[in-house]
């Protein structure tokens, strides 16, 4: 297959502006005015989100640097980001007048700022001025319009690293940071003094225009990870013109190209807000760092020259679960380059990466969820990546590295208990840690380290029988099924067992294992990760007692208290906020549990708790998101979520229902197919599915499959304000179990 050397995070032509000209063809939606990247800038605990101006999977990233959309200081503006949360690259403000060291600090009101995801605007208090910028793919452009006084614009470093004068209208720097190195190159629209100050690692100049009655100042700069040079010719690629209104405005058709792949009719002016502005977060990441047919990659600190794009900065415990499928839907072609990256990050390093970051693996969290990721893809008919290397890499990393929290690498004596036990053992809080290798803060998180890898290895199973490795499958097969070695049958949860097998004891399943149950679990207590078992739901309902007594453990879960204050849990617990019970919507490990339901044959209870999460998490104002958005993962929730249903186990390429907020979503496809869901009678009190048709036939199933998405067609719901506990209530009708399913026997 041939490649375009930018897609999809570039346009073709000899120019970025001139591409722009193809997009003009097209229709335009205005699915992007309703994107309003304030939601959730304000956390109910943790980390907001940003208003950042970005094209869908590129390199710049944008967003003023503040504590949350409450603050009424900006302290500048990073050329890009890093990754989020992560850092940033370089750093720019506006001011006017003489400058001084509070110069780098400005006022603002936050009703005279102006986010979008393709331009940006903000008038500035003290001294009055406003700050405009739009975004292009490795470029941006600023311009500053002061009322009084002149407009200077500040440059620095926000990592180690120098700014250089390069004449009287442009400037370079370099940025150095986790054994790599970044570069920008700037120009000026007008002829410029340059006052250098700053002391120590990171450097500072101050630039004003020479005539002293400007008003107007214009900055366009590029990034590169491969040279200074790159970068100047990156801009002369990409920025032919000084035109923000021009860019902004190629921006806005770029974002309506994106977002327009997803069409809704009906719902409330404000539930389209909280829809888009959760598609345009999943567009966050990965980005593209491909320039000109080359790209720096971190993973063997070499310039690489590849028509196709590499891609880089995956939060992969995060996004496997929902983005990357999602974008499987709408973006398959995406969707390959960014498993490709993948594979050639393994090649590069020698280990599948965890988070595949822009300067390396940063190995977070728990599982080898690359696994789940590529196997969700192939089992979709995403093959257009090396299989066989992919899964060498993520074969290594299941059963020849370690799978201890936050880390990469080789094995610990704890791995190889692991592999000779079927589970990895828990020490008591008060147990002094003997394995040098576990992370001092992070622990071993013994529990949700079993649960995880056993889906996961469930998961590269699938990839073994693809190859025809019929002996790694039915080991994989074998490993992901310890699931059941901490499942403790007398109690009906998931427990942590010390290396003598015996239990943990005294063991509380709401509150125990430390600071965010780390002893134990992941950010979360036991009640979550006792459904974690999605690659055997079969075998889970019987070892709980049955369907219905799962059914019952299942309410329980959403009625539970918390059995302490709020001021105690949280305490222990920050990553579980959006608290219904004991279930919280604020963390990832939850987001399958509400249709959970679809598998015991009481639809109609996922249909209710998925309206409720919702209309009670997902407003459209600057709370509007119950924990770290982190960049994408949480919003692709929404995006299912919101459209009616959700796939709820990696590697089993079926969809279960819920209950869809608008009246009628159309996916648009590759090769001009579309698939369409039409609830018909429906409202806030009609949030129950009375019938299903798929493709005109009626059905009594909940589930539909990928293939019958993909190839495109309708979904035809009737809605009504009872439930109907009939439909999806017989055997025949649950969606497949995934140890026994055959992906390619699904009708």
């Amino acid at each position: 297959m041939r490649y375009s050397l930018h897609s999809p995070c570039s346009l073709l032509g000899r120019s970025w502006l001139a591409g722009l000209a193809l997009l003009a063809l097209r229709p335009v939606f205005a699915q992007v005015e309703y994107v309003d990247p304030t939601i959730g800038n304000v956390g109910l605990l943790l980390e907001p989100t940003r208003p950042t101006a970005q094209l869908p999977n590129c390199l710049i990233r944008v967003h003023p640097l503040r504590a949350d959309f409450l603050s009424d200081q900006i302290t500048g503006y990073p050329l890009t980001l890093i990754s989020h949360r992560l850092g940033e690259l370089f750093c720019l403000q506006g001011t006017s007048g003489p400058v001084d060291a509070k110069s780098w600090t400005t006022p603002l009101t936050y009703d005279r700022e102006k986010p979008t995801p393709y331009y940006y605007s903000v008038w500035l208090e003290e001294p009055a001025l406003k700050l405009e910028f739009a975004p292009a793919e490795r470029c941006g452009l600023f311009r500053f319009t002061a009322r009084d006084q002149a407009p200077a614009v500040l440059l620095s470093n926000r990592q180690e690293g120098e700014m250089t004068v390069e004449g009287t209208q442009s400037v370079s720097g370099i940025e150095r940071f986790h054994d790599m190195q970044a570069y920008v190159y700037g120009e000026f629209d007008q002829p410029m003094n340059f006052a250098a100050s700053g002391a120590g690692k990171r450097s500072r100049m101050a630039a004003t225009p020479v005539k002293a009655d400007a008003r107007i100042v214009q900055f366009r700069y590029a990034i590169s990870f491969i040279s200074v040079a790159q970068a100047r010719q990156n801009l002369a690629r990409e920025m032919t013109a000084w035109d923000l209104d021009a860019i902004a405005q190629a921006g806005r058709a770029r974002w309506n190209s994106a977002l327009g792949k997803i069409q809704v009719t009906g719902g409330t002016e404000a539930q389209k807000r909280t829809f888009y502005t959760a598609l345009y977060r999943t567009y966050e990441r990965m980005i593209n760092i491909t320039e000109d047919g080359r790209y720096y990659s971190a993973y063997d600190h070499q310039v690489h020259e590849d028509a196709r794009p590499f891609y880089v900065d995956n939060w992969i415990w995060d996004t496997y679960q929902a983005l990357e499928p999602l974008h499987t839907i709408i973006n398959p072609q995406l969707e390959a380059d960014k498993l490709a990256s993948y594979v050639r990050m393994y090649e590069q390093s020698g280990w599948m990466p965890s988070f595949a970051v822009l300067y390396g693996d940063h190995p977070c969290m728990t599982g080898n969820h690359s696994a789940a990721w590529f196997a969700d893809a192939y089992v979709k008919g995403i093959r257009d990546f090396d299989l066989k290397s992919a899964y060498a890499g993520l074969r290594k990393n299941a059963l020849d590295g370690t799978l201890l929290p936050w880390r990469n690498g080789p094995p610990s004596s704890l791995d190889k208990f692991h592999a000779a036990h079927g589970y990895l053992p828990a020490i008591r809080p008060d147990e002094k840690e003997t394995v040098p290798e576990v992370h001092e803060f992070e622990r071993r998180q013994a529990v949700s380290v079993t649960l995880e890898h056993a889906l996961d290895d469930w998961c590269l199973a699938q990839l073994a029988r693809g190859l025809g490795h019929h002996e790694d499958a039915d080991l994989l097969l074998q490993r992901g099924g310890w699931w059941k070695n901490v499942f403790r049958a007398e109690k009906g949860f998931m427990w942590p067992k010390d290396e003598k097998g015996d239990w943990i004891e005294p063991f509380d399943p709401k509150f125990s294992g430390g600071q965010g149950g780390r002893f134990y679990f992941t950010e979360n207590n036991c009640y979550t990760y006792d459904w974690h078992a999605r690659q055997d739901f079969a075998g889970l309902f019987a070892a709980m007692g049955g369907r219905k007594a799962a059914e019952a453990k299942l309410d329980r879960l959403f009625r539970e208290p918390l059995g302490r204050s709020k001021f105690e849990f949280f305490a222990t617990f920050p990553d579980s906020t959006g608290l219904v019970g004991q279930f919280s919507m604020a963390n990832e490990p939850s987001f399958s549990i509400p249709y959970i339901y679809d598998y015991l044959g009481a639809p109609w209870k996922t249909q209710k708790r998925i309206r409720q999460l919702l209309e009670a998490f997902y407003p459209d104002n600057i709370h509007g998101i119950p924990g770290d958005e982190d960049g994408g993962g949480m919003s692709a929730f929404v995006v299912f979520s919101m459209m009616g249903f959700y796939p709820v186990t990696s590697g089993v390429p079926v969809y279960s229902l819920g209950s869809p907020i608008f009246d009628r979503i159309t996916l648009q496809l590759p090769g001009g197919r579309s698939f369409t869901v039409t609830a018909r009678n429906n409202s806030r009190e009609n949030k129950y599915i009375q019938s299903v048709k798929l493709n005109g036939q009626a059905q009594s199933r909940v589930w539909f499959t990928h293939a019958q998405l993909a190839t495109g067609g309708s979904l035809e719901l009737e809605m009504g304000a009872a439930p109907n506990t009939v439909l999806g209530t017989e055997a025949r009708d649950l969606p497949p179990s995934a140890l026994a399913l055959d992906p390619g026997k699904l009708d």
